[in-house]
């Protein structure tokens, strides 16, 4: 039997502030799943901790950085394909450039949950890179298609194998990093989509002069340089990616048993579970939670994949050439950047996720209104600052939330895979949204963005409100469980999860 320690949300957010020494001596046993190999965890002081911390992003966030950038990079190029010759040569007249974007978005949506499930079976260091190689050749075969059916295909194709990459490596990272250094860390893997973004423009514009090399148009360099580029990743990831904290060679025993111990302690006294059993499917289906932050993820991805799809059409249409509008595309991704990592290191430190989701909203709702508007041209184009910086910022912030409140290994790697999946099907409204025939003011595309942005501005308050009542509620009934004696057994515990007396939501 374990007693159950009474923790309210303050003192939940003051202990993650203690030193390690402190925490280790709070924890009756040290429990590693079952792994016998690892010594007890060692007692670092904050300042070793940090350079613990320090190390494994060294070892884990560039190359999961790099992988998402070429990732973004080649479902987005198709974007600045089409200002290089893509719709005229495959003849893709009335809706089928939009159709060919909408077939990636499918079975990218339903192949994530699979993809999730595996994971763990087929090794993270094998199983990232492996897709990575793997849509890196369907991408430099693009660049080869001669027709329309062609182009559709290798879409379909992209969208299977990029699928199990982003809810695959923040699953990946719920494993190694505690809840509140969640979203920095996906805040940098994902400012890999906003490098991509801006990447893609001066790529565009620099391959754009091999154009007529081979008898090739410019559309189809875009698509076999960047794929190559996307395979030499893929190799490189297998010799860097490592597995889990506890078969981690580039630590020490010492440092891994801390690491192993750290995660699994984090917001509990007892851990939480670690083996597959089919319930943890059901709960991540029956959770309100998961279904309740798909519409806040949907208030968010349907801009952003709106806004990077079409961004060089948008700009194109103020009056640029083909060149000058894939080099305007850079700006904004670069300003969304900076917007992103603060966003992500404020957001960290203060333990709130909610306040930098409504603040990417807010940005969309400015961005989208002034390009729906009248306005003049310069006036526009500085409203798509604010369409891509709120998007890309928010974005992250939307997933370590969702994986914050998840408890249990399984439930989260399921229930963030369902949030991702289904959510994206966003992108595939976004990707019809954008018509030729509305050019240049696109209002209907914009019009749609912002009913996705009403959408977050009444989901996200629910969901604060909700999350709030019941730590109001788990804060009471602790008082109680201490006036009455009452205890629960570890099993008890872990099984229960986030659903655990002791455990708070973060807001």
């Amino acid at each position: 039997m374990a007693e159950k320690k009474s923790e309210g949300s303050s003192s939940d957010h003051a202990s993650i502030e203690k030193s390690s020494a402190q925490r280790i001596e709070v924890a009756d046993v040290y429990d590693f799943g079952g792994d016998t190999t690892l010594p007890p965890p060692p007692k670092l002081t904050p300042e070793q901790e940090k350079k613990l911390w320090r190390k494994i992003d060294m070892r884990l966030m560039p190359i999961l950085t790099l992988m998402y950038l070429f990732s973004f990079l080649d479902r987005g190029n198709i974007g600045n394909a089409k200002l290089q010759g893509l719709t005229t040569q495959l003849n893709l007249t009335g809706n089928k450039y939009n159709i060919a974007l909408t077939m990636y978005f499918v079975p990218y949506c339903l192949f994530e949950c699979p993809a999730n499930l595996v994971l763990k079976k087929f090794r993270p260091s094998r199983w990232l890179p492996g897709i990575t190689i793997t849509w890196g050749i369907i991408m430099t075969l693009m660049g080869l298609v001669k027709n329309y059916p062609q182009l559709v295909g290798t879409r379909v194709v992209l969208g299977v194998t990029e699928a199990g990459l982003f809810p695959g490596v923040v699953y990946y990272l719920t494993l190694w990093y505690p809840r509140h250094m969640l979203q920095f860390r996906v805040g940098i893997f994902y400012g890999g989509a906003t490098v991509a973004g801006a990447f893609s423009g001066l790529l565009a514009f620099a391959i754009s002069f091999m154009s007529g090399t081979d008898g090739m148009l410019g559309w189809s360099w875009i698509f076999i340089i960047e794929g190559i580029a996307t395979v030499a990743v893929g190799i490189l990831a297998f010799f860097v990616l490592v597995d889990f904290p506890s078969t981690a060679t580039f630590l020490t025993p010492e440092e891994r048993a801390f690491v192993v111990w750290r995660k699994k302690y984090d917001n509990s006294s007892v851990g939480e579970e670690e083996h597959f059993a089919i319930r943890h499917v059901w709960q991540a289906f029956s959770d309100w939670q998961v279904w309740l932050h798909i519409l806040i993820y949907m208030s968010i991805i349907g801009p952003l994949y709106g806004i990077s799809l079409f961004l060089p059409s948008i700009i194109n249409g103020f009056g640029f050439n083909t060149a000058i509008s894939q080099l305007l595309t850079v700006p904004p991704y670069v300003f969304a950047t900076i917007v992103l990592i603060v966003f992500a290191i404020w957001s960290d430190r203060i333990q709130k996720r909610s306040p930098f989701i409504l603040a990417g909203l807010i940005m969309c709702l400015i961005g989208f209104a002034i390009n729906i508007s009248e306005a003049p041209i310069g006036v526009k184009y500085f409203g798509t600052f604010f369409c891509v910086s709120g998007s890309y910022a928010a974005f992250p912030g939307i997933v370590a939330w969702l994986g914050n409140n998840l408890a249990g290994q399984y439930k989260r790697g399921v229930g963030m895979a369902l949030h991702i999946g289904i959510g994206n099907f966003a992108g595939a409204i976004a990707s019809n949204i954008y018509r030729t025939q509305d050019a240049p003011r696109y209002i209907i595309g914009h019009g749609v963005e912002l009913m996705f942005v009403g959408i977050g501005f009444i989901t996200l308050p629910l969901a604060v409100v909700i999350y709030t009542r019941i730590n109001a509620k788990r804060d009471a009934y602790e008082k109680e469980m201490e006036e009455k004696g009452i205890k629960y057994t570890t099993q008890e515990l872990r099984k229960l999860g986030d659903r655990a007396p002791d455990f708070r939501y973060i807001l």
